[in-house]
């Protein structure tokens, strides 16, 4: 009976401060971690510097335009020496010049260069986009997976607790029945044993029950880690609509990773494309406008002002590069194949995967209608025997598995839930619309 009072003293605090926590429906915990995850967070900042990056002065379209100012001196001693045979001498001659001007260049054409450069940050752009939303959708499926396990592990305590007052009852009925010498010590120890068992696991549960809440406020990035965050359902509601084929076209319509990879072989195409850009020639145009000022120690001119402005054209083209240039356009070309290869191979693991998840689906679900039968039965059969034990008519030991086999239709549902809640996340994952929950 003393473990009986220790489990209520446990209890009651978790009953008393469940009672004035907020609850939290799927909905919910999804909004708040994609607002607070650090994951989240720091895989939105690097779609933010790729957004950035995608820029037409970063590809090369503009021109750069530098402003630079300078200032030299030198002194020097001279010697002159004259055809005629005479020579003089100057010591210390000082000169110094000082200089200030704007520098352009701008490279006009390179090959079509510059356009596959920003094509290609685009793309770069687009795959941020998508790394983002592959980030979410592990993050949203993780939430579901860990909300739907906390919702089994409540389910188990509830049915533990149920099995501790049954125990506690076949406990009272046998003490009674002990001390009035109609039953056996070892009936009454055997009662005991089975009672602190079941509390046994009941204490267990309640470890269990607070590392899924403690993950799921990880994931939630809370402050408060231990916080006994109260979720809103009681119940694994599974759904069993889905449709086989409609998934598999969203899937290859909608899955980010496949849509990735397409990108991927989009920038393998760019970066081909760059490189026979070096086929061609290139024109660059530099101008400078400026202003000099020299001091001169020597000569017949003592001060010198210039201000102007220069330009010139470059045109050029390699002729040869050590046969570099057709070295890197073979690679390139055996990328885009490369990456063609990764789609199909993609594909067929997406077509592996689902097979897998619908399989594993149906299966579940089938198992879900058989356990609610099963468990339909086994609280009929506890019901029997519980009245039949009152009555003498059943033993401690028969009654005892009667009561195991209603905890283990009890779990066996509960597990089936799960799983088919499980496989009905990662279909949705994988037809692209695990962001649905958020709108459930």
């Amino acid at each position: 009976m003393k473990r009986l009072m220790l489990i209520a003293v446990i209890i009651l605090p978790v009953c008393a401060g469940a009672a004035a926590e907020e609850t939290y429906s799927l909905r919910r915990c999804i909004e708040i971690g994609l607002e607070r995850n650090y994951s989240i967070r720091i895989v939105r900042n690097e779609e933010q510097i790729a957004a950035n990056n995608a820029i037409p002065g970063n590809a090369g379209y503009l021109p750069t335009l530098d402003l630079s100012s300078g200032f030299s001196g030198s002194q020097y001693d001279y010697r002159y020496n004259y055809t005629d045979g005479t020579a003089s001498t100057s010591n210390g001659v000082h000169s110094e010049t000082g200089n200030v001007g704007l520098n352009l260049d701008w490279t006009l054409f390179d090959g079509f260069g510059i356009q596959v450069n920003y094509a290609r940050l685009k793309e770069l752009q687009y795959m941020g986009e998508l790394n983002t939303r592959m980030v979410i959708e592990d993050f949203v499926a993780d939430i579901a997976g860990e909300y739907y396990n906390l919702i089994r592990q409540q389910i188990r305590l509830d049915n533990l607790r149920s099995a501790v007052n049954l125990s506690k009852e076949r406990l009272r009925i046998v003490e009674e029945r002990y001390y009035i010498g109609s039953m056996s010590r070892l009936d009454f120890q055997q009662a005991k044993v089975d009672f602190n068992a079941d509390s046994s696991k009941l204490l267990t549960q309640f470890e269990v029950v607070h590392a899924s809440r403690t993950r799921l406020n990880e994931l939630l990035a809370l402050d408060e880690i231990d916080l006994s965050l109260q979720i809103r359902d009681s119940l694994i509601t599974p759904n069993s609509s889905l449709n086989e084929i409609e998934l598999w076209d969203n899937t290859l319509v909608h899955n980010a990773s496949l849509l990735a990879s397409q990108r991927s072989r989009t920038l393998s195409e760019l970066d081909y494309r760059k490189a026979l850009s070096r086929n061609y020639p290139y024109l660059r145009l530099n101008a400078g406008y400026g202003y000099t000022l020299g001091w001169n120690g020597t000569g017949t001119t003592d001060l010198q002002k210039r201000l102007g402005f220069n330009y010139g054209l470059t045109l050029g083209i390699s002729l040869f590069d050590g046969m570099n240039r057709r070295r890197e356009q073979r690679n390139a070309r055996i990328q885009v194949q490369n990456s063609e290869l990764r789609i199909h191979e993609l594909e067929l693991a997406l077509r592996t995967d689902h097979s897998n998840f619908w399989m594993a689906y149906q299966n579940n679900l089938e198992l879900w209608a058989l356990e609610k039968e099963n468990l339909t039965a086994a609280q009929e059969n506890y019901t029997i025997a519980l009245e039949r034990y009152k009555l003498g008519d059943l033993s401690g030991i028969e009654l005892r598995e009667a009561q195991n086999s209603l905890l283990e239709a009890e779990e066996r549902r509960s597990i089936a839930e799960y799983n088919t809640k499980l496989c009905e996340v990662s279909l949705m994952q994988l037809s692209g619309q695990i962001l649905d929950y958020l709108y459930e």
